[in-house]
């Protein structure tokens, strides 16, 4: 079974919200918003460091149900710089509960409503957010420990856990040693506990401590300073070049443009989107496994930053209609009812065939997972929305790179030939897609997949497909591809298609051995984006945010693990530890 998120209970002691897993309270009685700007804003002396900044990054051990960084984002309104703030929390209030709680601080209005807006569901991970150009929240519904694989660096710290005497794991050594790890030079720490075991382990780290008078009852607080004078950053030249003009570079190109970088962006073909990213339609889902695996939770992280990324674009066809994985035998059945336990239903559920045959408005052929926020998108539509801003090179074809600039190789399998990579093992992929018009079957109203996937009507035709040829170069429509895709038809609807003739398309893309993306440092100023396989659509928005990431030195979206599982070097640095050596 899959570890599912604790949401918090909705408790209250005489008036102030009471945590009973914790027998303590979220804030001060004395006032929440108070607390937090005495506290933590004050502290950490923020207003008067973050004056002039390019970038403040906080890091928050307990979000509760964001006080503090309401506070926080209303005193950095009107700062010309941008906002970080990363918060962990195991036990996330559930949307109703949340709004429930602000609606006691109506000073909070309006920012409030906009957190509510982007609040995801409460699945294990993490969760970015941009609340406004210049304010991006990242959550991770984790246990504090998640903090020993952040990849950040962080100006000022909130240590906002319950009590050290209730809730020990917030205040342990190997916590504050992990903090101080992801410490910039110059950061400062701030907390309203004075218990000794916080104070000696602050300082068993290397924190410069001191007591400060307290907030409301409290006589007094803590706040640390990490004694390494602060660097001015080197800023990044702020221009690259992208290689490849499909779902994968498009999504680069409106990442970097959206933190103000000029993007020159090269196609070898005469338009975007001429390859696999130029297909009618396609699908968007996460996966779900029983034990949780590193790829199901790459998918799910890249599939909810997709849906916030592109609700922010404009003229893009897609529609979140629901998306149905039937099973294909009674012990994947089996499987998927456990990926399903205790997952929030507005992420995933298990259903039998009868609900399936609901929610799909048409019979199927087995139960499975829903994922009621999976559904379709027109990829041409979102490539041409994200490379709006961009220099567009088309019919050009690079042929050397340039070392002294920035590059992103962002063109599938043709990436490896302007860039060797070692071990690498990538395959070329042939799919084949069948249009069927939506008058000769009876569609489904939502996407379903079974071994592939029938989509509902986009434009007067049902997408169905695609084959997996591996290693097969031919780019023409052949009848037995198009026979494989009606029969999987058969699987997944029970309905016997026969045309002649039938419309389809013909891409190729590219795969490495763990079905995982190729994302991150290649070289000095050369980065690779590339080998989606067959989901591009959930890879592409997340790899651009984790790319972007890195070359801006912000915080990472996802956890170093699950980076680090994206790495373009993976392969080479396995073979290195093989062989006995360091990678």
């Amino acid at each position: 079974m899959p570890p599912a998120v604790e949401p918090a209970t909705l408790r209250f002691n005489e008036g102030t919200p009471y945590s009973e897993a914790f027998g303590d309270v979220y804030h001060s009685a004395h006032g929440g918003p108070e607390q937090a700007r005495f506290v933590f804003l004050d502290g950490n002396q923020i207003p008067r460091r973050w004056a002039g900044r390019e970038r403040f990054v906080i890091l928050e051990t307990g979000f509760g149900f964001g006080l503090n960084f309401l506070a926080t984002w209303q005193a950095f309104r009107g700062q010309p710089g941008k906002l970080h703030y990363v918060a962990i929390e195991k036990h996330p209030y559930s949307l109703q509960d949340l709004r429930t709680l602000h609606a006691r601080y109506p000073e909070f209005e309006e920012l409030a409503a906009r957190l509510h807006s982007a609040w995801p569901p409460l699945v294990p991970g993490g969760h970015r957010a941009e609340l406004e150009p210049n304010v991006v929240l990242t959550l991770f519904f984790a246990d504090v420990s998640i903090a020993r694989d952040l990849r950040l660096k962080a100006d000022a710290f909130y240590l906002d856990g319950f009590a050290p005497a209730k809730n020990p794991d917030m205040w342990t050594p190997q916590l504050m040693r992990a903090l101080s790890r992801l410490a910039a030079p110059g950061a400062t720490a701030a907390t309203w506990s004075v218990a000794g075991p916080v104070r000696h382990a602050l300082e068993a780290t290397g924190w410069e401590v001191e007591k400060r008078q307290g907030f409301g009852h409290k006589k007094e607080m803590l706040v640390a300073h990490y004694p390494r004078a602060r660097e001015e950053p080197v800023r990044p030249q702020r221009k690259a070049t992208v290689v490849g003009a499909g779902l994968a570079g498009a999504a680069v190109c409106e990442r970097l443009g959206a933190r103000g970088w000029e993007v020159t962006l090269h196609e070898r073909h005469a338009e975007p989107a001429a390859e696999a990213s130029g297909n009618h339609a396609g699908s968007f889902h996460p996966v779900a496994t029983p034990d949780d695996s590193l790829f199901a939770r790459l998918t799910r992280c890249g599939f909810l930053y997709s849906l916030r990324n592109w609700a922010s674009l404009k003229d893009i066809r897609w529609d979140a209609c629901g998306a149905l994985q039937l099973a294909r035998d009674a012990r994947e059945e089996a499987s998927q009812e456990r990926a399903a336990a205790g997952q929030p239903s507005d992420y995933v559920q298990y259903v039998d065939r009868d609900a399936a045959s609901r929610h799909a408005g048409v019979p199927v052929a087995a139960g499975g997972l829903w994922f009621p926020q999976g559904g379709w998108i027109q990829p041409r539509s979102l490539v041409n929305a994200q490379i709006a801003n961009a220099k567009k090179k088309f019919a050009s074809d690079v042929k050397t790179l340039d070392p002294d600039s920035i590059t992103i190789l962002a063109n599938s399998s043709e990436a490896p030939a302007l860039h060797p990579v070692p071990h690498l093992r990538l395959r070329r992929v042939r799919g084949q897609l069948t249009y069927v018009p939506e008058d000769r079957i009876e569609p489904p109203h939502v996407v379903v997949l079974r071994g592939g996937m029938v989509l509902p009507p986009v434009e007067g035709l049902c997408v169905l497909g695609a084959t997996f040829d591996l290693e097969d170069e031919d780019s023409s429509l052949r009848a037995e591809s198009h026979e494989s895709n009606l029969a999987r038809l058969r699987q997944v609807l029970s309905q016997d298609v026969k045309l002649e003739n039938p419309a389809g398309r013909v891409a190729f893309r590219a795969v490495l051995p763990d079905r995982l993306p190729a994302v991150g440092k290649l070289a000095e100023n050369l980065y690779g984006a590339f080998a989606y396989g067959s989901r591009g659509l959930i890879w592409a928005a997340l790899a651009a945010e984790i790319l972007a990431s890195e070359l801006e030195g912000e915080p990472l979206p996802v956890e170093g693990r699950l980076a680090d599982a994206l790495d373009p070097l993976r392969f080479a640095r396995r073979m290195i530890r093989r062989q006995g050596g360091k990678a």
